[in-house]
């Protein structure tokens, strides 16, 4: 059977990486808790938005080769802004789908409408601003720039974002989802782009996590007292 000295050693190892590990698996076993108590779609913010949003119809509008601006076309998509069509041509240029005019960004008024398609009725809007550029960490990250952020007066704190350079739709946040995207950090241990499940922090605590859950079972195993008059029985047999 296992000496003492070799189950001390077993012991202390699980003592200190369960120490040191406490808190994260803590963290580990709140955020699972808050995912799987959770709607998704409510962390979406669909309970906010118009689903599916108002269309508006158009006609007589321009064909391609009517188009001057713009030489050669990739990709084209027909929006509505301030109940105008507009062509998003080549991601990169806004032109009047009738007039065949560039417009070089909407207004905070025309994000207004946007969003007012898009977002309940129910819903005040309280501010509107500019933003022109975001951190690692804010909420709008890895989303077109510069946007107009939108802000309802809510006990929830909800915003919508529209792009600036084309008057896209593009998001809702609000409480909840800030929650969800703290937790979700911790969850995966990406304190930058919260996506990263291949992060050298998260290989590390996931082996000692593996560590100390097998120690734990070492130590189970040496001081098992049944165990040791079992193998007592067989050692004097």
């Amino acid at each position: 059977m296992t000496n003492r000295n070799t189950a001390l050693k077993i012991r202390k190892v699980h003592r200190y990486f369960g120490l040191f590990l406490g808190i994260q698996f803590l963290l580990w076993t709140l955020s699972g808790l808050y995912f799987s108590w959770t709607n998704i779609d409510e962390i979406h913010g669909d309970h906010f938005k118009k689903l599916p949003p108002e269309q508006i119809s158009f006609s007589n509008l321009l064909g391609t080769e009517d188009l001057q601006e713009i030489a050669e076309i990739s990709s084209l998509e027909l929006l509505s802004i301030n109940e105008q069509p507009y062509y998003w041509i080549n991601d990169k240029t806004l032109v009047n789908a009738k007039t065949g005019v560039v417009k070089e960004s909407i207004t905070p008024e025309e994000a207004l409408d946007v969003a007012a398609r898009h977002m309940s009725s129910e819903l005040k809007v309280s501010n509107i601003e500019q933003i022109d550029s975001v951190g690692p960490h804010h909420e709008y990250r890895g989303r077109p720039l510069p946007v107009y952020e939108i802000s309802y007066e809510t006990t929830e704190n909800v915003k919508a974002y529209v792009a600036m350079k084309n008057g896209d739709f593009q998001t809702v946040r609000h409480r909840d989802w800030r929650w969800f995207d703290f937790l979700w950090m911790t969850h995966t241990m990406d304190y930058q782009g919260r996506d990263n499940f291949n992060t050298l922090i998260l290989r590390a605590f996931s082996l000692m996590g593996l560590i100390t859950v097998l120690s734990g079972f070492a130590l189970w195993f040496v001081s098992s007292s049944t165990l040791r008059k079992r193998f007592k029985k067989q050692k004097a047999s």
